[in-house]
């Protein structure tokens, strides 16, 4: 299988949170999992297959091991990506008559990556229905370039070069066309062809329509919205399906979060109970064997990490800074801002030993201040060991970022033994 084509056309095909688990849960099923809902009664057996999606844009899917008590081994990654959400009554229509759409900035995006960038409108729209505590979802996508957030020529601002703050609010509201005689609705609803009427509420995103491509003199890179963290839900998801043959005494479990971008706290985000929900119905057991099977389970939480830039070196700590072609990383902060420690970056590496590729460290500079992503957060709600870890990357959180073709699949290969122990 060429992983790399794979992951271009999971890219292109996922353009927002809702998509991708669309996507992953299509993947899923061809394999031979079935959908379970979160208000059904489960009836889980030895060796079952199945998944679970959360609000649409989280799933858990797993393989239960050969006894429904056994400990649990977890790939966590997250669907979401920083960029641009549109408000509600998002039609603004200047005194010239140019069309802009009101929106609001989600996550923490590198706001100027998004000018004059043709772009398009992801999302889900709820619809009337017959019962007002169940409305109608129809998840999808414009992908032609209806937007685009135009800079200001360097002519009206020559210091531009020289360091240009931007305001979320006036300068990235995108441009949608020189008419304002229709308002966002009503091209909402010709373009997805649903009745403008039977609108009641929407969840749209902008995403660069440009596609994945792999770049370099050798093909060494691959550059591609929205690497941060669908690159991981990618690499997770086709180790998941390759070991899923493989008998294993542990019960695999794939789990894809969202909102990891805006701290995870949803009902479908890492901080939420839904997830140890899901492993003690996994289990169907009581609070003591939960807790026993715990004990002996492992959390690979797995999240991009920062390569390091040729062009700023000074920005990276002098002896764990990790480069791109390198090999998957360890993430490791003195301040638990991710959940590696001694005993968890031990198992990580010899994963990666046993999978014959290398295994990098990330560490920031101490001037530099860090994020936190799944580790710690899903360890405040259960008792896992695990490792925080990730393929680097650069340009994080651009509307385009860049990644190794050979750090995804040794990443790949790390999570099949992972998933094959």
């Amino acid at each position: 299988m060429n992983y790399i084509d794979s992951l271009c056309d999971f890219i292109n095909e996922s353009p927002c949170n809702f998509m991708a688990v669309g996507n992953v849960a299509d993947n899923l099923r061809e394999y031979g999992f079935t959908e379970l809902k979160m208000a059904d009664v489960w009836r889980i057996k030895p060796g079952g297959r199945h998944y679970v999606r959360v609000n649409g844009s989280a799933l858990f899917a797993f393989i239960v091991g050969d006894d429904c008590r056994a400990p649990f081994n977890i790939i966590a990654s997250h669907s979401d990506s920083p960029g641009f959400r549109i408000k509600p009554n998002c039609t603004m229509v200047n005194v010239e008559g140019v069309m802009k759409i009101n929106t609001e900035v989600y996550g923490g995006p590198i706001l100027y990556t998004w000018f004059d960038r043709p772009l398009g409108i992801s999302g889900r729209v709820a619809m009337r229905s017959d019962n007002p505590l169940k409305p109608e979802m129809s998840v999808g996508a414009v992908w032609s370039p209806m937007l685009i957030i135009p800079h200001l020529a360097i002519h009206f601002n020559r210091a531009v070069n020289e360091g240009n703050p931007l305001s979320k609010q006036k300068d990235m509201l995108p441009v949608m066309g020189l008419s304002g005689d229709k308002d966002f609705l009503t091209i909402l609803s010709e373009v997805m062809g649903i009745a403008k009427d039977d609108i009641v509420s929407y969840e749209l995103s902008l995403f660069p329509i440009e596609k994945a491509r792999i770049v370099g003199v050798n093909d060494e890179f691959v550059c591609a919205p929205r690497l941060d963290d669908l690159s991981m839900v990618h690499a997770s998801m086709e180790a998941f399906i390759d070991a899923a043959d493989t008998p294993s005494k542990y019960t695999r479990v794939f789990a894809v979060f969202d909102n990891e971008e805006t701290g995870s706290g949803t009902k479908q985000g890492a901080a939420s109970p839904a997830f140890a929900s899901i492993l003690r119905r996994i289990m169907g057991c009581d609070e003591e064997a939960f807790q026993r099977a715990l004990a002996e389970s492992f959390l690979i939480s797995a999240d991009n990490a920062h390569g390091y830039h040729p062009n700023y070196g000074e920005k990276y700590d002098p002896t764990n800074h990790p480069v791109l072609g390198g090999g998957p990383c360890v993430k490791i902060n003195a301040n638990c801002k991710y959940m590696t420690d001694g005993d968890s970056e031990a198992v990580f590496r010899q994963i990666c030993a046993v999978a014959g590729v290398p295994c990098q460290t990330f560490v920031n500079h101490s001037d530099v201040a860090g994020g936190s992503t799944l580790g710690n957060i899903l360890t405040a709600t259960l008792p896992l060991r695990g490792v925080d870890m990730g393929a680097p990357l650069w340009a994080m959180h651009s509307a385009v970022e860049t990644a190794s073709t050979a750090d995804h699949i040794a990443c790949i290969k790390a999570f099949r033994i992972f998933y094959s122990l």
